[in-house]
């Protein structure tokens, strides 16, 4: 499975590339199955969509929480629960799908930090050019300790 970490916006673009009218299925510009990790913030109520499972999209995680590293008055940071989602999401899906997408709003801190997580913890295929600097340390360290604490 390979993993994409993408923007909303790119991650909306991703999933209408399968789209097709009902009967030309064979004319979607693309086939492959995959799953999506919809990282959301907790403003407004999240980016005002949410996805769909279909012929392609086998599963849909969606999630909210905020792009901050400690405790910030208003808010949401990524909690060991949430972590405990996405990590059984990624589990499951881990061979069930041609492709995982993680998207947040810019695609760069939180979607990165699981991306990371997937590739470093459990094998998943993350290219190098989508590791960097800017990912949220959080993020990736409550996946990393209620991951420690399953498989212990």
């Amino acid at each position: 499975m390979r993993i994409l970490v993408l923007s909303v916006h790119e991650a909306f673009e991703y999933v209408m590339d399968h789209y097709a009218p009902v009967g030309l299925e064979e004319f979607a510009l693309r086939k492959d199955t995959y799953a999506v990790l919809s990282i959301q913030c907790t403003q407004n109520g999240g980016f005002g969509f949410t996805f769909q499972r279909n012929r392609f999209c086998r599963d849909v995680l969606t999630l909210f929480f905020d792009d901050v590293e400690r405790p910030v008055e208003g808010a949401q940071l990524f909690s060991e629960e949430q972590a405990g989602k996405a990590l059984r999401f990624l589990l499951e899906n881990r061979d069930r799908v041609d492709t995982l997408v993680i998207h947040c709003y810019a695609g760069e801190s939180r979607s990165r930090a699981v991306a990371m997580f997937a590739a470093d913890r459990l094998g998943m295929d993350l290219e190098d050019t989508e590791r960097g600097s800017n990912f949220n340390r959080h993020v990736y360290k409550t996946l990393q300790r209620v991951y420690e604490k399953t498989d212990a």
